[in-house]
């Protein structure tokens, strides 16, 4: 069932009152018909009678919690809110429009998908509108869409799942099949936003009276570039340094020791999560988004302990790739034993995926800051890590391999990971002291 919102009443509950200014319309299309379909224009006709709409998609520029953007607001009691020729007129206007004037994009979403009585036409629409996504993309102009009920077909193909940050409303139907084209014995739980969030296609599911709100504190961070750096967090966790590689070891697995959550509270005053990799995983041990630190955006990846999974490995590279498109500097916390290493990892993909994140990180335009918290498990620690600008908690380890695993390496009984750890150089000091960080970390002012 549709949002029971038109297009102007999501508009007025979405945007702060008195600011949505409606943008010129393109001239009207040449063959506004193309295959001379039955009853067309009389369906046309009274689908503008029934919501008072001209087409399917509003758009305009509004101020939502204060900051102005391109919204682009689907009819879903037009024609079932589908794309034709005229809806690609308008949306690829509304594209040049934002980057004319250095404005991020807004897809309010409500589509059944590509409009049937245009044919092909309809459907090569996709390209355009995918096209003006790719161009404002370059420009380095965020889109956040809202997807509503129900978002299906090519609609939730390019302007919900091609967004950088992606809101669902609470129970609305999401999915590339829509509910007349799927299989009879298809799951309708997979077709939900609650399913979506699960397999990491949207990044978050936000209550209707909530997303003025959401969307405005997306729209506020994920606007405001920097050039410099973020800078380094304080030590949360003991400030003495281990005597030796087995202690530094020991304190960086203890249950007491301050986790990326803690650090990420005290670092930032707001945040927005960037959640999933896209590609149907996510990792709850990876968290990454944007927040507010000392007055500007910084956009962060952090580990929290466990061992990290291709998902969790493929939405840092997310992170970085838009971060570094949008330009806001990135803080990574590294805390990780490594990479998942079982099958289920292997079958999918760990290997390339933390090849894309070394990449993702080599090739940053934006610039990167990474603090050591905890674990520093060999090669799925430091694809986290950004050359030349990684610091170490005191409470922290950084290693070629676990002490256990290099004992076991050089055939070497278990009880003498200890010694092992010692031999490695692992010690916050010892990293210092071989240059691969830059320092440690100082506990917090008193």
């Amino acid at each position: 069932m549709a949002d029971s919102a038109g297009a102007r009443g999501v508009l007025a509950a979405l945007c702060d009152p008195g600011t949505f200014r409606a943008l010129p319309l393109p001239p009207p299309p040449d063959r506004p018909d193309p295959l001379g379909w039955p009853e067309y224009a009389d369906a046309r006709a009274r689908a503008a009678a029934r919501t008072g709409e001209s087409e399917s998609v509003v758009t305009g520029t509004a101020a939502v919690e204060g900051t102005t953007a391109v919204v682009l607001a689907f009819e879903f009691g037009y024609l079932g809110g589908s794309l034709g020729q005229e809806t690609g007129d308008r949306i690829e206007a509304a594209h040049g429009y934002a980057r004319a004037h250095r404005l991020p994009v807004v897809p309010v979403v409500a589509t059944g998908g590509s409009r049937m009585q245009e044919g092909m036409i309809a459907l090569t629409q996709l390209q355009r509108v995918a096209r003006q996504s790719a161009l404002t993309r370059a420009a380095g102009l965020p889109q956040i869409a809202v997807v509503r009920d129900p978002t299906t077909g090519g609609g939730w193909a390019t302007l919900g799942a091609g967004a950088d940050l992606t809101l669902a409303v609470p129970g609305a139907q999401i999915g590339f099949a829509g509910s007349r084209v799927r299989p009879p014995d298809a799951d309708p739980a997979a077709y939900t936003a609650q399913a979506q969030l699960r397999a990491g296609a949207v990044d978050a599911v936000v209550a209707p009276e909530e997303l003025r709100g959401a969307l405005g504190r997306g729209l506020r961070l994920l606007t405001r570039p920097c050039t410099s750096p973020a800078p380094v967090p304080h030590a949360l966790g003991r400030t003495d340094l281990p005597a030796t590689g087995w202690e530094a070891v020991l304190r960086a697995r203890a249950p007491e020791r301050p986790r990326a959550a803690a650090y990420l509270a005290a670092y930032f005053e707001e945040r927005v999560e960037l959640r999933g990799d896209r590609a149907g995983g996510c990792d709850d041990g990876m968290l990454c988004g944007f927040g507010e630190h000392e007055g500007r955006t910084v956009a962060y990846a952090a580990q929290c302990g466990t061992a990290t999974t291709p998902a969790g490995y493929r939405t840092a590279t997310r992170l970085l790739r838009l971060a570094g498109r949008l330009g806001v500097p990135v803080l990574t916390l590294v805390d990780t034993p490594g990479a998942a290493s079982g099958a289920a990892a292997e079958r999918a993909g760990v290997g390339p995926a933390v090849a894309e994140l070394f990449l993702a990180l080599a090739e940053s335009p934006a610039p990167v800051t990474t603090l050591v918290i905890g674990e520093g498990g060999s090669g799925g620690a430091l694809a986290l890590a950004a050359p030349g600008r990684t610091w170490v908690a005191p409470d922290a380890y950084f290693s070629v391999i676990a002490p256990e695993l290099a004992a076991a390496i050089l055939k070497r009984p278990a009880d003498r990971a200890p010694q092992t750890a010692d031999q490695l150089g692992i010690r916050p000091q010892d990293l210092v002291d071989l240059g691969v960080v830059r320092g440690i970390a100082e506990p917090p002012p008193a």
